[in-house]
């Protein structure tokens, strides 16, 4: 029979044990959720600054856009004015024509001032900024551009927003830049619980496999921004027969930030 002492010393050491291993696995624990804590910290700033750098590149390509139809369509428009101006001083039945002219200058000028002003991009919602490059496209006579879309019934994240519309942009210059294509044609479909948006050409394709291609042309940013939020993007290519790009993103729900339905009209 054991003594009293002994049962005591093996109860001690038991429960010592227990406080040991407890405080072991509590210290797993934390180095675990510090682990953890630190990812998401730096998941965070990488996205930060993944979301700022796309940012800063649609805005070099605003300014870039402004510079080519300050130079391509509303310096030659003012360039047409002025000669029509001279001749219409000779014959005062031309004035018309310059009038007409002027008027359209005045048009492209307004149609300029929603890239320029910043406060009005915000503003838009996504079909509308895209919509506003097809146009761009057409009324530079870039390539015949056309554009479907049903009606936003959902609020898009912002942040959002900028990287999905940088992805089409980035699409959308190289179909101008490198594909010889004349025409683009976008489909865009918003539903409650996700978008689809589809966008093709009819340029001269080129090999999906080739790596120094897809890396000359951005479409590992292009791969890369779509993982950033979580979007599927597809790309398909080939020789002779075009390039298409699918895009679909599925609205993220949670309590701390559920986006808000957007009324539809009646």
């Amino acid at each position: 029979m054991e003594r009293p002492e002994t049962a005591i010393l093996i109860a001690s050491l038991i429960l010592v044990g227990i406080i040991v291993l407890m405080i072991f696995l509590f210290l797993i624990f934390q180095k675990r959720k510090n682990i953890l804590l630190l990812q998401q910290r730096e998941a965070k700033q990488q996205f930060e600054r993944a979301i700022a750098e796309t940012q800063i590149e649609i805005r070099e390509e605003t300014l870039r856009n402004i510079s080519w139809e300050l130079h391509d369509n509303i310096g030659q428009l003012l360039t047409l004015a002025k000669i029509q101006i001279g001749i219409a001083q000779g014959h005062p039945d031309k004035l018309q024509e310059v009038t007409d002219t002027i008027t359209k200058s005045l048009t492209e000028l307004r149609s300029l001032s929603k890239l320029i002003n910043p406060d009005a991009i915000k503003s838009l919602s996504l079909s509308e900024a895209i919509r506003l490059e097809i146009e761009r496209f057409n009324r530079l006579q870039y390539i015949e551009a056309s554009m479907t879309a049903n009606k936003e019934v959902r609020a898009l994240d912002g942040q959002e927003e900028i990287v999905i519309f940088r992805i089409l942009q980035e699409f959308f210059t190289n179909t101008i830049k490198h594909s010889k294509a004349s025409k683009l044609i976008v489909d865009a479909n918003f539903s409650k619980d996700k978008i689809i948006i589809k966008a093709e050409d009819n340029g001269v394709g080129f090999d999906i496999n080739n790596t120094k291609t897809k890396q000359g042309i951005g479409l590992g940013n292009i791969q890369s921004r779509g993982k950033l939020i979580g979007a599927e993007v597809g790309l398909h290519s080939e020789i002779g027969k075009g390039t298409s790009i699918k895009l679909v993103y599925y609205y993220k729900e949670t309590p701390e930030n559920k986006p808000p339905l957007i009324e539809e009209e009646p």
